[in-house]
């Protein structure tokens, strides 16, 4: 998405300043300009003329998708800090933190779940018709995915003992895509046990089963 405004200031340099502040751009380089009016002194301040600039800002999707996050944040009434940063290759990660965002965690991350999707859809929609490259963008709240996912990897040991010991499988409870391959991935590092996963996509349990060698 392009942004584009026109400022004035005393000189070149401050109106260039300006339209940083306000295309909420990191620098100047990262803004495109063009100088419509140069600054003129006047005589004895009479007849001065400030500088003015067209400047333009193309903003990345994953801005969108902060903007997103903040302004649902604000129309919430939820004080928090919102930061975002690089994750793995392209995926971009906007943190959440502040004692009123557990709200938006939900039963087992759902309602974050839902969040993250609505980020990804306001970081990816179409402009003007068209569709820019795809962006990933993980969303966390107060550290949230990080302590699930050794909880997860804790329950994942926990019951592929079970199965080993009382030579019986273990069905867990529905899932999230992103939850059953944190389960299949611990699951992977133990022997004498394996995974599946079955039922709908909206109901898919992972099963921890013995593997052949073990049963043999």
């Amino acid at each position: 998405m392009k942004k584009e405004i026109i400022t004035s200031a005393k000189t070149v340099e401050e109106a260039v300043a300006l339209a940083v502040a306000e295309l909420g751009a990191p620098n100047a380089d990262a803004i495109e300009y063009t100088v419509i009016e140069e600054p003129k002194k006047g005589l004895f301040g009479i007849g001065a003329v400030d500088a003015k600039i067209s400047a333009a800002y193309t903003v990345g999707a994953e801005v969108n998708a902060l903007e997103f996050i903040k302004k649902l944040l604000c129309d919430m009434n939820i004080e928090a800090d919102v930061e975002m940063t690089d994750g793995e290759g392209d995926e971009k990660r906007i943190s959440i933190s502040g004692e009123s965002a557990a709200i938006l965690i939900g039963h087992h991350g759902d309602t974050l779940d839902s969040l993250q999707y609505l980020a990804n859809l306001a970081a990816n929609k179409r402009v003007d018709g068209k569709k820019g490259d795809y962006v990933k963008i993980t969303v966390d709240v107060e550290g949230y995915r990080a302590k699930r996912e050794e909880t997860l990897r804790a329950l994942a040991r926990r019951m592929a003992s079970k199965v080993i010991k009382y030579k019986k499988s273990v069905m867990l409870e529905p899932m999230n895509p992103y939850e059953r391959r944190i389960i299949h991935s611990e699951i992977q590092n133990m022997e004498g046990v394996s995974t599946n996963s079955i039922g709908s996509e909206n109901n898919r349990k992972v099963v921890i089963f013995l593997s052949n060698d073990e049963e043999a």
